[in-house]
This record gives C-alpha cells, sequence and structure tokens, in this order.
C-alpha cells in the first residue's frame, strides 16, 4: 500500500517502515497525480483535501494529525467512501498552557488580580474544558457556554452567550469553524457582538481566525467596546491583517497548540487510526526522541510572594508568551516559518519544580496544574 504524508507532520518518519510504501512531501505538493494510487494521506490544515484533489484516486482514508479538519471536505469523502479522522483533543493541553501564560502576562501587564476576575470560554469541548479547570484552579469566575452539549446534558452547567456578554471581564473561545446551521461560528465575534459587551472584556482568539471577524474587532478596539485583543489565529492566514496586528494586545502566528506533546500525540493519532483502518498492527507505536526543554527542572522560592505571583512564575518559567509575540511582531510575513521552525515548548508535566517556602495551598494548585514537585 502507498502512504501520501506531509513531510511537516513531526516524528512520523519510519512508523510505517516495512507496512507501506511512504511518500512524503510538503502539503502544497500533494497533488492529484500524487495521491492517484495512493490508499491513505496523512496531512495537516494545509493540504486541501477535497474532489480537485481525490477524484479518481484510490484514496481511502484520510487522517489529519490535527483538532480541525475544515481543509476535508466531509460530505464529499463520505459520499465518495473515503473514511476520514481528526486527532481531537490532541493539543489541548498545550491550548492549556498558552491560555494559563496569557492570563499570567495579562494580569501582569494590566494590573490584575485573577481571582477577583470572570472568565467566560465560548466552547467546551477537549481544548474548553482544560481552559476552565486552570482557570477555576487560577480562582476566577468561570462561566461555560457550549450548545451543542447544553442540549444534549442539560442547561446545569451552562449559561447563554449573553450571560458571557455581560458578565466575563476576559472571554476565551475555543469553537471549531462551522459555517452555517443551528451552531454556526463563523464571525461569531461580529459587529454585534462586540456591540452588546458590557464590561469591554479582554477577547483571546486561540480556535479559528475566521470566528471573529477582522473588521469588526478592529472597531470593537477602536471605539473600546473591548479592551485588549489577544489573537493566535487569523483570517486570511497566512495573508493576517498587519493593522489588527499593531492593534493587539498579544499576537502569535497560529501556535497556540503546538508544543511538542501535542504534535507527537496527533500524529501517533494518526498513525493509530491508518493502523487499525488497514490492520497494520501499529496500535502500539509511539512517537520517540521528543525533543526535550533546556531546563526541565528549576528552583521556585516562594518568599514573600502571593500565591497568584508564585504560579505565575512557574507557568511562565515553562511558557513565556511574550517571547513568541515579539519574534511574531518582527517578522509577520514569516507566518509560516515561524510556524514551521517553532522551538521546543513542552507542556508542565515534563517539567520538575525544586520548591523552598512554599504555601500548602499553591504547592496542591501546581501539581494540579501536573508540574512535579
Amino acid at each position: 500500500m502507498k502512504i501520501v504524508i506531509d513531510n511537516k507532520i513531526p516524528y512520523i518518519r519510519g512508523a510505517f517502515e516495512g507496512v507501506a510504501k511512504v511518500v512524503y512531501l510538503p502539503g502544497s505538493k500533494t497533488t492529484p497525480e500524487v495521491v492517484k494510487d495512493a490508499d491513505a494521506i496523512v496531512t495537516r490544515t494545509r493540504t486541501i483535501c477535497n474532489e480537485k484533489l481525490l477524484a479518481g484516486s484510490s484514496v481511502k482514508f484520510i487522517a489529519t494529525a490535527t483538532i480541525g479538519y475544515d481543509h476535508i471536505d466531509t460530505e464529499y469523502c463520505d459520499a465518495a467512501g473515503i473514511k476520514w479522522t481528526n486527532a481531537p483533543g490532541c493539543n489541548s493541553k498545550s491550548v492549556e498552557q498558552y491560555i494559563a501564560s496569557t492570563l499570567m502576562v495579562l494580569a501582569e501587564r494590566k494590573n490584575l488580580q485573577l481571582k477577583e476576575l470572570c472568565i467566560g470560554i465560548v466552547g467546551v469541548g477537549n481544548v474548553g474544558s482544560k481552559v476552565a479547570r486552570v482557570s477555576d484552579l487560577l480562582g476566577m469566575k468561570v462561566l461555560l457556554n457550549d450548545p451543542p452539549r447544553e442540549r444534549a446534558e442539560g442547561s446545569a452547567a451552562f449559561v447563554s452567550l449573553k450571560q458571557i456578554m455581560d458578565q466575563a471581564d476576559i472571554i476565551t473561545l475555543h469553537v471549531p469553524l462551522k459555517m452555517k446551521g443551528e451552531d454556526a461560528t463563523f464571525h461569531l465575534g461580529s459587529g454585534e457582538f462586540f456591540s452588546g459587551l458590557v464590561r469591554k472584556p479582554i477577547l483571546i482568539n486561540s480556535c479559528r481566525g475566521e470566528v471573529v471577524d477582522t473588521l469588526a474587532v478592529k472597531e470593537a478596539l477602536k471605539n473600546n467596546q473591548i479592551s485588549g485583543f489577544v489573537c493566535d489565529c487569523w483570517e486570511n492566514e497566512p495573508d493576517i491583517d498587519l493593522e489588527l496586528l499593531a492593534m493587539t494586545e498579544i499576537a502569535t502566528p497560529h501556535i497556540a497548540g503546538y508544543s511538542k506533546d501535542g504534535k507527537a500525540t496527533g500524529t501517533q493519532m494518526s498513525v493509530h487510526a491508518i493502523s487499525q483502518f488497514f490492520g497494520l498492527g501499529l496500535e502500539n507505536w509511539r512517537p520517540s526522541e521528543v525533543e526535550q526543554p533546556e531546563n526541565p527542572v528549576f528552583e521556585l522560592d516562594g518568599t514573600g510572594l502571593s500565591n497568584e505571583e508564585i504560579i505565575s512564575k512557574a507557568i511562565l518559567s515553562t511558557y513565556d508568551i511574550r517571547n513568541d509575540d515579539q519574534t511574531f511582531r518582527k517578522n509577520p510575513a514569516q507566518f509560516e516559518q515561524l510556524r514551521g521552525d517553532y522551538p521546543t515548548r513542552r507542556e508542565f508535566p515534563v517539567f520538575t519544580i525544586v520548591l523552598k517556602n512554599m504555601p500548602e495551598g499553591t504547592l496542591d494548585i501546581l501539581k494540579k496544574l501536573g508540574f512535579n514537585i
């Protein structure tokens, strides 16, 4: 059998050795000619899997090593008998770390006490659930909005979007991109949305660029309808709006889920899915040689520090979002290169903290965040 693999997918080389012929190509080079005799494709979001690519091919299975799958024409694939899978939750811990770092930087810059703030989480799937857990650990009031889950599970744990618009000091978006239907999220951040906000919140978008209307968010910033915008996902990537970039509080090039752990998990899920579909016997395969952080063990002295200051130091020691922000602002035209050459970032459980003079309650929070103590 033949498998075509996007050559930017990490840790996958050698996974199918001995069981398949493998062709590694950049997503931009994945053409109808290349996939014509392929049995499977392993892809990222940059490869558009639609009729133009797949018609007349022998492709039976598509695995995307990403949470999002709007680059796959699922209706066409279903009609053509092509099975497909994504990697739900693969980078959810990475986005959790991204949001945690964001919250700490915002608190420092704006002299905020997170425990006094209300955060509204729109979309409470794999990612949103973890963001909610971290926000709760930080002492924030947490409001959850997820209409599909609310319909399935009841309204006890959820609130309306209007309630978040009325009460939240920070709103963070973790929804999939849906262009139409009851739960459409395209331009959820519209002019109407911004004009209905009550507390001038900070808005964070780390899900899909098209969820927020670029023109509307620029107007909201100019009109002081929001007090800041943190953006990881942009409309028209990689050709982003440079005026919006200049107006953001924190800006990054779509790397919220780019921890090495998240990438390794997405690759593993794709390999397992293809193995199971074709009976290749690779269900126990794991990525190897995942890069280690520069300082996996660090000391933290809590003397004279508040609970929030200690936690902030711990989180920012593993990932300081300001570094990505500064690099991106200097090189916005290198959007794709910054993603492709993204430096090693590992998640909380990889790190061990040697603690000194630490309050018991803070120690418990650090453990719940996933740190080794």
